[in-house]
């Protein structure tokens, strides 16, 4: 039985409790508060022991004596990473932003909540809500998507489902983290509208919805470390956005100065104490650090922990970590995150009583793939490759599967087959965290990384889809991978195209039951696919500085009038809609934009309401549009339903440098409402503000 809920007027309400304990506690207990517990040695050994990295949840201060809760943390995203062969691993959140589905989103917080207090912990630091400015980043998989409003939505979401379970909700990495190999040393610069309007306010609406921690980043922001960095941690954080819970670093290497960082508003070092601890006594003693400073990090800690603490009275026993319950909310997002781009001639569903046999080709076909091997990497009971999903929902038909390494041998497969799958893209080996060798002592093999080399599949993939795919005209490709990946080499020579992502632990299942239309998809591309790879921004992936400029992702491609191969938000299905009774209206200080959406086909199918704003009118440089609402809508066959979707006038407003203030141009603006970022797939209007 819940008996609050959390959120920040209940959280502050243990101030006063928080202020007596602080009182009554010696410098080195309040010190103590503000550190991890885990060696930096044992977490090392750890990634390549047979435990793992966060095996059991890592432990922070805490004072029994003193009635101070330690903190445990947990890491995700995709699940909880504790233990092994228990708990649930979920689709990433790539997959999970292309559901757009808050709801869906909420309930996988709630039982991820659940889970994290079966084994014990009370905080999950699995809310990765960065913004990648490139998607070779390696980490694209940890996001929801490239941008910013559809951001905010999914890791809200995540905060409120794991917050009713009692459970700190801890965003990262906090800011302007997207580059893999260069992360320890790259100094990001952007002007400061860049920062305000694209990659802070995503952050912002996590914490308007209850974030209760912050992780700071390990890369640079104008000439200083994220951990130490006061602007972000002090200035925006803390005293602008008035967060009221603590941030701790990331793990190890989140730190590198003690004084800079405790006087720049770092509350706790993660996982081990290296800059704290010891170091910090000697500062406060030597006057270097006020001890102010270091009980106002240590009232935010034990007034975060009391308010999780004391919420409630439930038990979470074990049975919870990997239940049916929780494996089926997994089989549910893999279904509606997964993507269908191309379906010439309805190659797709398979047709179960016209057909014999199917070649599965591909390396990766028969490999349960759950994506990166760093600090996301989720130990669950049994992982459903593709080919073993394929065969499972297959029933009795034949399954062949093959490799692909005998081109000439594939080609006799194929051409003998009813129907050709290909499984092909990415795995932790491609993309990923990355830690170089002189950064953890060897400790650990530096897989993973970003994409510095191609965005596309390997040469044996492409090779092998263009010399088969034409040897049978019902062949599909299905893809693996956290993020985009160019097509254009293959695309023409097969008929299907399902983008996969690395879809969870029943991931197989999902691409099966889509194959054969007995789930119809509905994901939408979170993310944008370019017809060149040049029409993406510039990243040198291994560098010390790097510059984000206003623009990437969809709205560099339409300033640019560049034609997307597939536009940000499209995704197909095995039905049609139809957009119809557009309105746009002012109501008080929102924006109204309603539509009817009626299901025209033969199937029930689920369908994306995407409402973006345009600025033509606008007397400075400004996004040709940019999403600022959406709304998934599931319909049976014939059925019609209205949509609204309510934005605050707010959300229309840009950032002024000279004045330092948000600012509503007066001007008629176009607004537009449909399926994808696409103009033919938007009904456009004007609203005069």
């Amino acid at each position: 039985m819940h008996m609050h809920r959390i959120d920040k007027k209940y959280r502050l309400s243990f101030t006063n409790r928080a202020k007596e304990i602080v009182k009554g506690l010696s410098l080195e207990e309040k010190v103590s508060l503000m550190s991890g517990r885990v060696s930096m040695i044992e977490m090392l050994r750890n990634f390549s022991g047979e435990m793992h990295y966060n095996y059991i949840p890592y432990p922070a201060g805490g004072i029994e004596k003193k009635q101070i809760p330690e903190m445990r943390f947990c890491d995700g995203p995709r699940g909880v990473v504790c233990g092994t062969g228990k708990s649930t691993c979920y689709p990433v959140p790539m997959l999970r932003g292309a559901s757009f589905d808050t709801d869906l989103e909420e309930r996988i917080g709630r039982a991820i909540g659940e889970e994290v207090r079966a084994w014990d912990g009370n905080l999950f630091a699995g809310i990765c809500i960065n913004l990648p400015y490139h998607p070779g980043w390696g980490r694209s998989q940890e996001t929801y998507g490239e941008d910013s409003c559809h951001l905010g939505k999914m890791g809200s979401a995540l905060v409120r489902g794991v917050q009713e379970e009692s459970v700190i909700p801890c965003i990262k990495h906090f800011a302007f983290n997207s580059m893999e190999i260069s992360r320890f040393k790259v100094n990001i610069e952007c002007d400061k509208r860049t920062e305000r309007e694209r990659y802070l306010p995503h952050f912002k609406e996590c914490i308007d919805n209850g974030a209760a921690a912050v992780m700071s980043s390990y890369n640079l922001y104008r000439g200083n470390h994220c951990g130490q960095n006061r602007y972000l941690l002090k200035d925006v954080l803390k005293e602008e956005w008035d967060f009221d819970g603590f941030v701790m670093s990331d793990f190890v290497w989140g730190i590198t100065d003690t004084v800079l960082a405790a006087n720049s508003g770092q509350d706790m070092e993660m996982c081990c104490t290296s800059f704290y601890g010891r170091k910090l006594i000697a500062a406060v003693r030597e006057g270097k650090v006020p001890e102010e400073r270091i009980d106002e990090s240590v009232l935010r800690i034990i007034r975060t922990l009391l308010a999780y603490t004391e919420a409630d009275d439930r038990e979470y026993p074990k049975e919870l970590i990997g239940c049916r319950e929780h494996i089926a909310l997994a089989l549910e997002s893999a279904q509606k995150g997964i993507t269908l781009l191309k379906n010439k001639n309805h190659v797709l569903p398979i047709k179960r009583n016209r057909i014999e046999s199917i070649v599965v080709l591909g390396r990766l076909a028969n490999k349960g793939n759950l994506g990166d091997n760093g600090s996301s990497r989720v130990y669950p009971p049994y992982v459903v490759s593709p080919l073993q999903g394929i065969a499972k929902v297959a029933g009795d038909k034949r399954v062949i599967f093959n490799d692909g390494s005998d081109i000439q041998h594939a080609k006799r497969l194929a051409k003998k087959a009813d129907y050709v799958v290909f499984v092909a893209g990415y795995d932790c080996n491609d993309e990923g965290e990355y830690v170089s060798n002189d950064q953890a002592g060897n400790y650990m093999d530096p897989i993973g990384g970003d994409r510095h080399q191609s965005l596309g599949l390997h040469p044996d993939e492409i090779h092998l889809i263009r010399e088969v795919g034409p040897e049978n005209e019902n062949s599909v490709v299905v893809l693996i991978g956290g993020s985009m990946i160019m097509m254009e080499e293959w695309k023409d020579y097969v008929n299907g195209i399902l983008m996969a992502y690395y879809p969870g632990m029943e991931g197989g299942t999902a691409i099966g039951q889509i194959l054969f239309g007995d789930v119809n998809p509905s994901g939408k591309l979170p993310f944008v696919i370019p017809g060149k790879e040049t029409d993406l921004p510039k990243v040198d992936w291994d560098t010390d500085q790097q510059r984000y400029d206003y623009y990437h992702g969809y709205t560099k491609l339409d300033k640019e009038a560049k034609e997307a191969a597939y536009p940000y938000g499209f995704g197909l299905s095995y039905t049609e809609f139809k957009v119809t009774e557009v309105h746009f209206t002012k109501k008080g200080d929102a924006i109204e934009a309603e539509c009817c959406v009626k299901n025209t086909g033969d199937r029930a199918g689920a369908q994306v309401i995407q409402f973006y704003a345009g600025f033509s009118q606008s007397s400075m440089d400004r996004p040709v549009k940019v999403l600022k609402g959406f709304q998934r809508v599931a319909l049976k066959p014939g059925e019609k339903k209205k949509v609204t979707i309510i934005t605050p006038i707010e959300q229309l407003k840009w950032f002024n440098e000279k004045t330092d203030t948000w600012e509503l141009e007066s001007m008629e603006y176009d607004l537009y409402l449909g399926t994808s970022s696409s103009e033919k797939d938007l009904i456009r209007g004007k609203l005069s503000l």
